[in-house]
């Protein structure tokens, strides 16, 4: 049996629904699972079936109609809004799929500003930002805006600003769903290498097979259900 304390991620009976017209359209239901820490799990699924819902009540920008969400032992799902956007600036990392960068920011103002948000002082600031561009191979483009970069160079500077803090989550919806084969296989592999030297916990919503492939597990969201929800032991 897995032990509670390695649990990073808990889901009970979590379910929510939307209004379509006169109609209620239940996109998760009843979903219970846990996600443990140190690994990477994409979430499959078609386009409407729930991902980005998903990750949205996960990550507490979103609330559910029924269920808990509990993150690194805390129940979102009893926080007000005011403190869930706290605790998700705190402990979660978004990868958008937009990039959703600020284009009046510098390259390093953009991962800087979480910073500034986690009270990071600015020396400390410096050198988290200077390791993060590093590793993502951005090192020499600190100093320039989002508008000059490729879709790829803009893809990782949203993943070193989504790491920057040091989350103990990282969530990702479709994060290579804008990029070309090859830049997207070496952002999956970054995102890899950079969780698990972090000792994260990585969802991946996704509706690529190849994507799959590059986490530790999947499961499939189907008819709001959570296919093979129990994980595994994380790999020795």
């Amino acid at each position: 049996m897995m032990a509670s304390g390695n649990i990073e991620i808990r889901l009970r009976d979590l379910s929510r629904d939307f209004i379509e017209g006169q109609r209620t359209h239940r996109v998760l239901d009843n979903i219970s699972a846990d996600f443990v820490r140190g690994q990477s799990v994409a979430i499959r699924g078609r386009s409407g079936s729930g991902k980005s819902t998903l990750l949205n009540l996960i990550g507490g920008i979103d609330a559910p109609d029924a269920g808990h969400v509990l993150v690194a032992g805390t129940d979102l799902t009893e926080l007000s809004e005011r403190d869930r956007t706290i605790f998700r600036r705190k402990r979660i990392g978004f990868v958008y799929q937009a990039f959703n960068l600020v284009p009046t920011l510098s390259v390093a103002d953009n991962v800087r500003l979480v910073l500034e948000l986690n009270d990071v002082g600015a020396a400390e600031a410096n050198v988290r930002i200077e390791e993060l561009l590093d590793a993502v191979g951005l090192a020499d483009r600190g100093a320039s805006y989002p508008d000059v970069l490729s879709g790829g160079e803009q893809q990782r500077v949203a993943i070193a600003r989504a790491l920057c803090h040091r989350p103990s989550v990282l969530l990702a919806d479709e994060p290579t769903g804008n990029l070309d084969d090859a830049t997207a296989d070496s952002v999956l592999a970054l995102l890899q290498e950079l969780v698990h030297e972090h000792g994260g916990t990585m969802l991946i919503a996704t509706h690529s097979n190849t994507v799959a492939s590059f986490c530790d597990r999947a499961v499939e969201l189907h008819d709001g259900r959570l296919e093979r929800p129990t994980n595994d032991p994380p790999a020795a």
